[in-house]
């Protein structure tokens, strides 16, 4: 049977939250935001592994308390340039533990409000697919195009448009040989590098609270979800 292993990409330094300290190492309920989506994924029954990728010079990981993850997680320090190479990276690094068959859930470092039905649902829909498929939100606002001055130039249509979110969940044979293939730099997520193999990934309904952290406001949305939560 195919297994489950997470992937979370963490060796940039999130530049667009203005802070010397990177962004996957922020403080957020008491923890550095990256913690809170690596305990999720740890402490789910199907997923076995998890592998965070880091920057080759990383030192603030270690200074953290991971005993929570228990077993199931593994730092990798061969992170690159951009998050495509981080995760092709990282999927190198990690083969020896990973079948062509088994499942790979990549997911972002800065969504720390993930849970465990976003993940049950998303394997649940994906069943026994070939190619995978991804968590999303229908988009729900106006969307504007602008030209260089900031200027409305057309309101576009919003049917049919989703905004990705994390975890994407691909075959690892699927995922590697995509990225592999595409040009890393402009890559911006897994979907992305399997779309352009001709393959058509699921979208699988997310949670409007599964967003990204990318600016410093960001951090106290989502420390209000967490405390919600208990």
């Amino acid at each position: 049977m195919p297994r489950y292993v997470a992937l979370i990409p963490a060796a940039g330094s999130g530049s667009r939250m203005r802070t010397e300290t990177p962004k996957q190492y922020a403080p957020l309920a008491g923890k550095p935001l990256l913690q809170h989506a690596a305990h999720v994924l740890c402490a789910h029954a199907l997923i076995e592994q998890v592998f965070i990728v880091l920057s080759p010079d990383d030192r603030r990981f270690a200074e953290h308390d991971w005993r929570a993850c228990g077993s199931k997680l593994s730092a990798l320090y061969c992170g690159g340039e951009t998050r495509a190479a981080s995760v092709f990276n990282g999927l190198l690094a990690a083969n020896d533990a990973i079948d062509a068959a088994d499942w790979v859930l990549v997911h972002d470092a800065a969504r720390p409000c993930l849970q465990a039905a976003d993940i049950d649902r998303l394997i649940a829909e994906i069943g026994d697919s070939e190619t995978g498929g991804l968590l999303a939100v229908p988009v729900a606002d106006t969307l504007k195009r602008a030209n260089a001055d900031g200027e409305v130039l057309q309101t576009e249509a919003r049917e049919h448009l989703w905004r990705a979110q994390t975890p994407q969940m691909f075959r690892y044979r699927v995922l590697i040989e995509a990225l592999r293939r595409a040009d890393i730099a402009a890559v911006t997520d897994e979907s992305s590098a399997v779309e352009l193999t001709g393959a058509k990934p699921k979208l699988v309904n997310g949670s409007a609270s599964n967003f990204k952290v990318t600016y410093p406001e960001d951090l106290a949305l989502a420390e209000l979800i967490l405390k919600e939560r208990g």
